[in-house]
């Protein structure tokens, strides 16, 4: 009798002894997980902030509008800002055309990745990454800004308004294609408003940028409009206000003006939605607006100063859903 306490005492200690590892086991796997769950949470805090933080920093306006977008594509659309100042500032940042080439195939390997799930471990990458999972985002549209800024790394004037204008449609309307996407619209007019809308952007910001790039004896300004009026690199080199450089101040300017319009025409067959993606349409026009009362002359001092109630009229704009 005892002899039997004992071998059933003897078993009740093993299987105790055996619950107690399965579950020390069971506890220890699950603090595990937890830590690992809350270090990914913790990068993933840390990539979005670097994002937002890059945008603000480079690309205030982008930054506003971003805010401006429903939740569910705010983060996305901070992801494609980032990526795109990421590749604006190569050219700008490198001192060789070799070293650019090799950013950019790191992008061009980085986008190859991201599809395969596999993203870089760089901020930008991965929350390009989520983005792109999130929204089904076309891998076309992100190649070909890579593409199209890889071959603006030869750091020389545009020839014509023309090639001006496909270099803004490769990057910025690629850009508005993608906002587009995080915002689930799938609209062909949509489309062809964002194309107009682009390359307005593109015309704008490289008239935007002359005081900035002749400070650095570049000029990037189409060579055509220049030739029109017998104005010359140098002359925008040492800043010149005469009235051959305001006339080809006004030809690009009127031709991002033309850009605009157009893109307005579809705004009654534009699903309310995409309006959003098109807030840049403010920016655009502010410039415009003042390079006009400054009689086209780029390097007016008043042209280096923000627009204090530049966020006031975009969330005006995103309220009135137009664009």
């Amino acid at each position: 009798m005892a002899a039997g306490i004992s071998v059933k005492r003897g078993l009740l200690s093993r299987r105790t002894w055996l619950f107690l590892a399965v579950h020390r086991h069971i506890s220890a796997s699950s603090v595990c997980l937890k830590r690992a769950e809350n270090s990914a949470h913790k990068a993933a805090r840390v990539n979005e902030k670097f994002c937002l933080d890059l945008v603000r920093s480079r690309d205030y306006d982008g930054f506003v509008s971003s805010l401006l977008l429903p939740v569910e594509a705010r983060r996305s659309s901070l992801a494609l800002r980032a990526f795109n100042v990421e590749l604006a500032q190569v050219k700008d940042s490198v001192s060789q055309k070799s070293i650019g080439l090799m950013r950019m195939h790191f992008w061009k390997m980085a986008i190859e990745e991201i599809y395969r799930d596999d993203p870089p471990n760089q901020p930008v990458s991965a929350e390009l990454w989520r983005a792109v999972r999130k929204h089904c985002l076309t891998k076309r549209w992100l190649l070909r800004i890579i593409t199209e800024r890889e071959k603006d790394l030869d750091d020389r004037a545009y020839r014509t308004l023309q090639e001006l204008e496909k270099y803004s449609e490769n990057t910025q309307s690629s850009l508005i294609y993608l906002l587009l996407e995080c915002l689930g619209v799938t609209n062909i007019h949509a489309d062809h408003a964002a194309s107009h809308i682009g390359k307005a952007q593109g015309i704008v910001t490289c008239l935007r940028a002359t005081p900035y790039h002749s400070g650095r004896r570049k000029v990037y300004l189409p060579m055509d409009i220049c030739m029109l009026h017998g104005a010359s690199q140098e002359d925008f080199i040492r800043g010149s206000r005469e009235q051959n450089i305001r006339d080809v101040a006004y030809d690009i300017a009127s031709q991002a003006h033309v850009h605009l319009q157009h893109a307005r025409s579809f705004s009654h067959n534009v699903p309310e939605a995409a309006h959003l993606a098109f807030l840049q349409t403010v920016v655009l026009e502010d410039y415009l607006q003042r390079v006009r009362r400054a009689d086209f002359d780029v390097f007016h001092p008043s042209l280096k100063k923000r627009n204090p109630l530049l966020p006031i009229q975009l969330y005006l704009r995103s309220w009135k859903k137009s664009y």
